[in-house]
């Protein structure tokens, strides 16, 4: 308790330099959490899509190497698989890029486009599935409200029962309802549509060939049991995976074959690193200043030891105080970024742990690289 007391009583001595600190390691930890946010927030959206699908196993190219560079397969792969027991049923899903054209202001932007049959979901999004017969009509298709503002007004429009007819590929389409989904870094907005319509519209897409094969297992099987007997008796020219396969599968192509990834982790080292250097200048200063009083504490009696743990329990203590504004900075850019991007920019409890435990670990460093001069004081010297 005297230790603490007197590391608190340095530190408010000089107000300015302890709000310094604050505010150095309020701005290490803001860096930390944009990026540690952006990441995760990289990661969920990427697999929103995956997330809604209503499968036990995903049938897929090999060749494929995420959601926005899916290769096709043979369409007859994926009814071969409801020949083997434990399976249930298959159903087709078509992906490809499409250049929709903004009604407003006719500018051109690259959206998602997914097809599948509508006589059979395969969506979890409640808003797709209440639409199904609308789908099945001619050239009509469901667009997602979280897209960008890029794509026009549509959602707004919808809503206050216009008729929204835009042109996608130079195709011209109508708008038969809204779903939720939201943009990710591989595309800013999504439609949904029927495989037929899917096939209008992406003429030169083969009707035997499709991006992704979903896979409903029966009741009580073993689902390891039955994709090792997939992926043993089928041909090589498709890949077999689980559901949450297909969702590591698609983390797995953004953390290691892009460089978004390694910027993330780069941008959460730069702020780990810069935190540590502005903490330990401090504590720096403060020993430089205080030499000759620790060095009559040593006169004194007190050890080493002791006077260590003084400049490690400012090192806390400005761990505390800088985290505690860093936080809440971050918490209200999270909100900024969600509302700006609709990317899913969520504080979760590990990560703020996270972060703390790396200000805590941060400060520590700092505190025992600046104690390097004091452990050579000597009241000799100093007197």
């Amino acid at each position: 308790m005297p230790k603490i007391r007197l590391a608190w009583l340095q530190l408010k001595r000089e107000k300015s330099r302890m709000i310094v600190a604050m505010a150095g390691i309020a701005f290490s930890n803001i860096l930390m959490f944009m990026q540690l946010g952006f990441e995760r927030a990289l990661y969920d959206s990427a697999t929103r899509l995956h997330s809604t699908l209503k499968a036990d196993l995903i049938m897929i190219s090999p060749r494929s190497k995420s959601l926005a560079y899916m290769n096709s397969f043979p369409l007859r792969r994926l009814y071969q698989a409801l020949g083997f027991d434990g399976v249930d049923s298959v159903s087709p899903l078509y992906v490809d890029f499409a250049d929709w054209k903004n009604p407003i202001t006719n500018n051109y932007r690259a959206i998602f486009v997914f097809g599948f049959k509508p006589e059979k979901p395969v969506f979890t999004l409640p808003e797709v599935n209440q639409n199904l017969n609308k789908l099945k009509l001619p050239d009509t298709f469901l667009f997602d409200r979280y897209s960008r503002p890029e794509y026009g007004p549509i959602a707004a429009e919808f809503e206050r029962n216009k008729q929204v007819v835009t042109e996608i590929s130079n195709y011209r389409i109508k708008t038969v309802g809204l779903f939720s989904l939201g943009p990710s870094f591989a595309a800013d907005g999504n439609l949904i549509t029927s495989d037929q319509n899917f096939l209008r519209l992406f003429r030169n897409h083969r009707p035997g060939e499709i991006e992704i094969g979903l896979i409903t297992l029966k009741s009580g099987v073993d689902n390891q049991k039955v994709l090792n007997n997939l992926v043993a008796q089928l041909p090589k020219d498709v890949k077999l995976l689980t559901y949450q396969g297909f969702i590591n599968f698609e983390k797995d192509y953004w953390r290691t074959s892009t460089a978004i990834g390694f910027m993330f982790t780069l941008g959460t080292s730069m702020g780990f690193i810069v935190g540590i250097v502005i903490v330990y200048q401090i504590l720096f200063t403060d020993v430089n200043e205080h030499l000759a009083e620790y060095a009559t504490l040593k006169a004194m009696g007190f050890t080493d030891n002791y006077l260590l743990n003084v400049v490690f329990q400012e090192a806390l203590i400005l761990a505390i105080l800088g985290y505690i504004p860093g936080l809440g900075i971050s918490l209200a850019l999270y909100e900024l970024t969600k509302a700006a991007t609709s990317l899913p920019m969520l504080m979760s409890a590990s990560r703020s742990v996270l972060v703390f435990v790396l200000t805590i670990l941060m400060c520590a460093i700092s505190g025992a690289i600046a104690v390097r001069k004091l452990r050579t004081a000597d009241p000799a010297d100093i007197f």
